[in-house]
């Protein structure tokens, strides 16, 4: 059975494209829209959903105030925030939302978020036979999936996410870095850059050189690539790599 989806914006071109799209996705049995906060409300009260795409700047009732009540449901739908700003971007993670998306949104980065809801609507997310998340990238119409714990680092390019990983490969995800280091913080991945997430466990060496912070991390190597870490993500690398190296020594 596919997803019902309900979707709330106050503009009419913008819903009527998000209708569409969703309504594309094979993933999607039912697409509903309405154009204000308060009908989303009204909405759920005869017919529950799987997810709800919300706007965040709608009158009356912002998309992150209907979150919050959303958050109350006994079983509430999951949330993907659809919006024109990043300026929520902190607030809509706080409310445990599924993805944040910008507008103008593209086919394939609605397709994203779909799969996302898919994928918290399962016990385990999305994984391989064996057990291990994977990440499904696209090349050429051909799907690859590689396991999350062969990418050594993220680096931000563009609207995409370049995944490097330890066997010297890259691959290109549509998807913006913030939402990453959200849903990979618990795998150990940290931010060390505004550009740039790397995986602890892949952390080889943390030098300071003049008051200058990198780290070696191995992607395929020796030699392992050097990687410069801001200094506002200084301490919070140091504290995951030291708790990781505790973990593994017992």
């Amino acid at each position: 059975m596919g997803l019902h989806v309900l979707v709330a914006d106050d503009e009419q071109p913008i819903l009527d494209e998000l209708v569409y799209l969703l309504g594309r996705d094979e993933r999607v049995s039912q697409v509903r829209a309405v154009g204000s906060g308060a009908d989303v409300l009204r909405a759920l009260e005869s017919d529950p959903v799987d997810a709800v795409f919300l706007d965040i700047a709608m009158p009356a009732l912002s998309g992150l105030e209907i979150a919050r009540v959303l958050a109350r449901f006994r079983t509430p739908p999951k949330v993907v925030f659809v919006t024109a700003h990043e300026d929520h971007a902190v607030d809509a993670w706080d409310l445990d939302a599924v993805d944040y998306v910008l507008k103008p949104v593209a086919e394939d980065r609605l397709r994203e978020s779909v799969r996302r809801v898919v994928s918290a609507r399962s016990p385990h997310g999305q994984a391989s036979a064996g057990g291990e998340e994977v990440v499904a990238v696209e090349l050429a119409g051909i799907t690859r999936f590689v396991p999350r714990s062969s990418v050594a680092y993220a680096e931000a390019q563009g609207d995409y996410v370049r995944l490097h990983t330890t066997e010297g490969e890259s691959h290109l995800l549509r998807t913006p870095l913030m939402t990453l280091e959200h849903d990979w913080a618990a795998a150990g991945f940290v931010r060390i850059h505004r550009s740039l997430l790397v995986s602890s466990s892949r952390v080889r060496e943390v030098r300071t050189v003049s008051g200058r912070c990198s780290v070696l991390v191995d992607a395929g190597g020796p030699p392992y690539v050097e990687l410069q870490v801001a200094r506002r993500h200084t301490r919070d690398l140091r504290e995951l790599v030291h708790q990781r190296a505790r973990v593994a020594g017992g």
